[in-house]
């Protein structure tokens, strides 16, 4: 069974070393040959376009400017970060029909690089995102209600099946597969736990698999509402309570968001649940894409941008926005990931490695078989 460790995230890790061995040799190279003189027309203006899920609008919004006044003080070239923020599967869209031309790419997970790279190869013959790095990680999660999670025991899916099973009422939710990345990543870990296999070890058979799909639709025919995104599901407890909805797929980072609020308004905490046979991360992968529209200056200017994301400082910013840093250098911050808001200081539980691109497809494809289609 293949597993990434609790803290260090081996992918992860290596994924960020690869990332900062990238950064360092491209400013190296190009600083080298600015500050030897052997190229001519250095730019005094660089624009780079970076298109990236809005889960972490606040963070991005907050420290590119630092990055840009950052960048000016050390090369002495004025830099313009792009920020247009979108669903996971929305940027996608917009890369493969040309509506734009990123520099960076940031989806909310990299379970998507080799799907976009499929649906370009398709398109053009080549792969066009070919590196990638973690820029922060949040776990995905069931939230609930704490007296509800206390009271059925909820520690996964197949407890959210069996409540079904047994004919007891409660009201389910997470964001479209078809729109989200947390909704997609959510409808993996259903059927991961209905299939008994962690998501690299699933076959598109197994997606297809008539129990499995039962399973999923029997938790699916208590879903109550369907949204665009995690942080609806967050923003909607709080404001209408147990009542309105009693667990949710999202990340860890919309409990964080939400769980005072929901205490303070109806008494009762809204926590993160880890599910007990696993759960993925969602590790916002900085990629600078391998396209005609992206020149070296821009590759450059990107790849400070990916240092400068990843300082300490910057990462420790990132925590209160409630993720978890990638630079395994930056400690968490306890005051914010502790039991007192709603979730825990650890992942207490194993975290999977990403499925195929045929895998995230057939759920894709599946899930007008499985999802409430009263909702």
């Amino acid at each position: 069974m293949e597993l990434l460790p609790k803290r260090g995230y081996l992918l992860l890790f290596t994924g960020f070393i690869v990332g900062v061995l990238i950064a360092a040799f491209l400013s190296s190279a190009f600083l080298s040959v600015i500050r030897g003189g052997t190229i001519t027309g250095v730019p005094e203006y660089i624009e780079i376009t970076f298109l990236y899920s809005s889960e972490k609008q606040g963070w991005l919004e907050e420290v590119t400017p630092l990055f840009e006044e950052w960048f000016k003080e050390k090369h002495g070239i004025e830099v313009k970060v792009k920020l247009i923020a979108a669903g996971t599967h929305e940027t996608i869209n917009l890369i493969l029909h040309g509506s734009v031309k990123p520099t960076i790419w940031s989806p909310a997970s990299s379970i998507w690089i080799p799907y976009l790279n499929e649906k370009w190869k398709q398109q053009y013959g080549y792969d066009i995102a070919l590196e990638w790095v973690p820029l922060v990680t949040s776990p995905v999660v069931i939230a609930g209600w704490r007296d509800l999670v206390e009271q059925y025991n909820i520690q996964g899916f197949m407890d959210l099946f069996e409540l079904a099973k047994n004919g007891i009422d409660f009201k389910w939710g997470h964001p479209d597969p078809q729109l989200s990345n947390g909704g997609t990543m959510t409808v993996l870990l259903e059927f991961a736990e209905a299939a008994g296999k962690p998501p690299s070890e699933l076959t598109v058979e197994d997606i297809l698999n008539e129990t499995v799909i039962e399973i999923v639709k029997t938790i699916e025919k208590h879903a109550v509402a369907y949204g665009k995104s995690t942080g609806f599901f967050g923003a909607w407890a709080v404001d209408n309570g147990p009542e309105a909805i009693s667990f949710f797929g999202v990340y860890e980072s919309i409990v964080l968001e939400n769980s005072h609020k929901a205490q303070k308004k109806w008494n009762n905490q809204i926590i993160a649940v880890y599910p007990s046979f696993g759960t993925l991360l969602s590790d916002h992968p900085f990629v600078i894409l391998r396209a005609e529209w992206v020149n070296k200056w821009q590759e450059f200017a990107a790849a400070e941008y990916l240092y400068f994301l990843l300082l300490p400082e910057i990462q420790q910013k990132a925590q209160t926005h409630g993720f978890r840093p990638a630079n395994p250098s930056v400690p968490l911050n306890p005051e914010i990931f502790s039991e007192e808001n709603g979730v825990e200081k650890e992942i207490p539980v194993r975290v999977f490695l990403p499925p195929s691109g045929e895998v995230l497809e057939a759920i894709l494809k599946v899930w007008e078989k499985v999802k409430n289609p009263g909702v």
